[in-house]
C-alpha cells in the first residue's frame, strides 16, 4: 500500500475531527459519564481502529496490517498504564470526578501532539543512523527494569507523578487558588487574577505525556519502521482512552501484574530491537562491522508474544489470591456506598437486593488474608467508616421493618476497625468479651 501525502492529510484530518467530535458532543458539558455510555464509545473507538486495520489488507498489504495491529496492541496496552498515573494525579488533585473528562481529553491531545514530534524526530534519527536501533533498544531494556522497580515502588513513590518538577515550577512562579472554580484555569478571588488546581493538573498530566511518549515511541519502532503506521497506531490507541478510563475504573487497580506484563513487552521489544540493529550492522567494533547473522522474531510472532503475554497478565491479575482480594474489598466498599446512597423512595425490594450485595462482598472481604488488609487498604478508617455507616443504616431499616440483619449486627456491635489487620477481618478476643459484657 502506497502511502501519499494526500493519505497523511487525510488520516490527521480525520484524528482531527474525532479529538473534536469528542469534545464538542461529550466533553464541553462537563458530566460523569455513564457505564453504558462509556462502553458503548469505548466500543466505537476500538471498532473504528481495528476497521483501519482493514484498510492495509483491503490494500493487499498484509505485512502493514499485522505491524499496525502489533504496534496498536503494544500502544493500548501502555496507554492503559497511562490511565493508572492520570488516575493517580487526579485523585492527588481531587479533581471533581464531572471534570475529569476535560483533563483526560487535554492529555489525550497534548500526548498526540507530543508524541507526533517524536515520531517525525525518531524516524529522522533511523533514517540519519541506522545503528540507533541499538540505541533504542538498550533503552527499552533499561526501561524494562525501570517498569519492574516501580512495581516494588511505595505508593508515596508513586504519587511523586503529581509532584513533578514543572508543578514546583508552576506553583512557585503562578498565584494559585485552594479551590477549583468550574473547570475554569483562571479565577478571580478577592479581585486577584490567580490560576486554578485544574491548571496544575493539566501540567502534570502534560508532563507525564512527555515521559510516556519516550518509551513508547521507541517500543513501536521495534515493530515497524513505517512512519505512517507508528502515527495511526499511536492515534487510535489513544482515541477513546477517555472512554475505556470511566469504563475500567476500579479494574485497573485489580491488574495487579499489568506492570510486569508491561516490563515483558519492552523487555522483548527491546531485545527484537538489538536483533535487528546486529542484522544491519554498520559498527566496526561488532563483528568487523559486517551483518551479524542472527534470528529476528517476525512481526507476526511479535503479535502472538505481545497477545500471550497481555491474556497471562490479565488472567493471572484477576485469579491471584491478592487480585480477589482487593477485587473483595473495592467491592464490599463500592455496595456499601450504594446502599447508603440509596434514595428515601426506594422499593423494599430495591433495598433487599442492594442489602444482599452488600452482605455478599462484606462476608468476602471478611475471609480476605490479613496480610492483604495493610497492602491494599489504602485509607483504612475511612474504608471502615463506609462499611460502617451503610450497615448502620441498614440495620436500622431492619429494626423498623422487624426483620433480621445478622451481618449489620456483627459489623455495628464491631468495636474498632471492621476489619482489623491481626485478626483476619474478625474480632479480636477482648472485643468479643467488651461486647458480651
Amino acid at each position: 500500500m502506497e502511502i501519499t501525502g494526500f493519505t497523511w492529510a487525510v488520516t490527521i484530518a480525520v484524528i482531527i475531527a474525532l479529538v473534536l467530535f469528542d469534545y464538542f458532543f461529550h466533553v464541553r458539558k462537563a458530566h460523569t459519564p455513564t457505564l453504558k455510555e462509556a462502553a458503548i464509545w469505548s466500543a466505537i473507538y476500538v471498532g473504528l481502529a481495528l476497521a483501519f486495520g482493514l484498510v492495509f489488507l483491503i490494500g493487499g498489504d498484509t505485512d502493514s496490517a499485522v505491524e499496525y495491529y502489533a504496534g496498536f496492541i503494544t500502544e493500548k496496552a501502555l496507554s492503559v498504564d497511562n490511565l493508572f498515573v492520570f488516575m493517580i494525579i487526579m485523585t492527588s488533585f481531587s479533581v471533581p470526578r464531572q471534570f475529569q473528562q476535560k483533563v483526560l481529553l487535554f492529555g489525550i491531545t497534548f500526548a498526540l501532539i507530543s508524541r507526533t514530534i517524536f515520531i517525525l524526530l525518531g524516524a529522522a534519527i533511523l533514517e540519519w543512523w541506522s545503528d540507533a536501533f541499538y540505541l533504542f533498544g538498550i533503552f527499552l531494556l533499561l526501561l524494562a527494569g525501570q517498569q519492574l522497580k516501580s512495581e516494588f515502588s511505595s505508593a508515596d513513590e508513586a504519587e511523586s507523578e503529581a509532584d513533578n518538577f514543572l508543578v514546583r515550577f508552576a506553583r512557585k512562579i503562578l498565584p494559585v487558588s485552594e479551590h477549583y472554580d468550574g473547570d475554569k484555569l483562571v479565577t478571580r478571588v478577592d479581585g486577584k487574577r490567580l490560576v486554578t488546581p485544574m491548571l496544575l493538573v493539566m501540567i502534570a498530566i502534560g508532563a507525564t505525556d512527555l515521559i510516556f511518549a519516550l518509551d513508547s515511541i521507541p517500543a513501536i519502532f521495534g515493530l515497524t519502521q513505517e512512519p505512517y503506521i507508528v502515527f495511526t497506531a499511536n492515534a487510535f490507541a489513544l482515541l477513546g482512552l477517555r472512554q475505556l478510563y470511566f469504563l475500567i475504573d476500579g479494574l485497573l487497580d485489580r491488574l495487579v501484574y499489568l506492570g510486569y506484563g508491561l516490563a515483558a513487552i519492552l523487555g522483548f521489544i527491546g531485545i527484537k530491537l538489538m536483533l535487528h540493529a546486529l542484522s544491519q550492522n554498520n559498527l566496526p567494533f561488532i563483528y568487523d562491522g559486517q551483518d551479524v547473522p542472527v534470528h529476528e522474531p517476525s512481526t507476526a510472532t511479535s503479535l502472538l508474544v505481545i497477545i500471550g503475554i497481555l491474556v497471562v497478565t490479565i488472567i493471572a491479575s484477576l485469579t491471584s489470591p491478592r487480585g480477589k482480594a482487593l477485587r473483595a474489598l473495592q467491592n464490599a466498599e463500592k455496595f456499601a456506598h450504594r446502599y447508603s446512597n440509596l434514595p428515601e423512595d426506594a422499593s423494599a425490594e430495591d433495598r433487599r437486593a442492594a442489602a444482599e450485595k452488600m452482605d455478599y462482598w462484606t462476608h468476602r472481604a471478611e475471609e480476605v488474608e490479613h496480610r492483604y488488609l495493610n497492602e491494599l487498604i489504602e485509607h483504612k478508617d475511612q474504608w471502615s467508616g463506609i462499611i460502617r455507616a451503610a450497615h448502620e443504616t441498614r440495620l436500622e431499616d431492619a429494626n423498623r421493618r422487624g426483620i433480621p440483619a445478622l451481618t449489620s449486627q456483627k459489623i455495628v456491635s464491631t468495636s474498632g476497625p471492621v476489619l482489623a489487620p491481626d485478626t483476619n477481618g474478625k474480632r479480636s478476643d477482648s472485643s468479643e468479651s467488651k461486647d458480651q459484657s
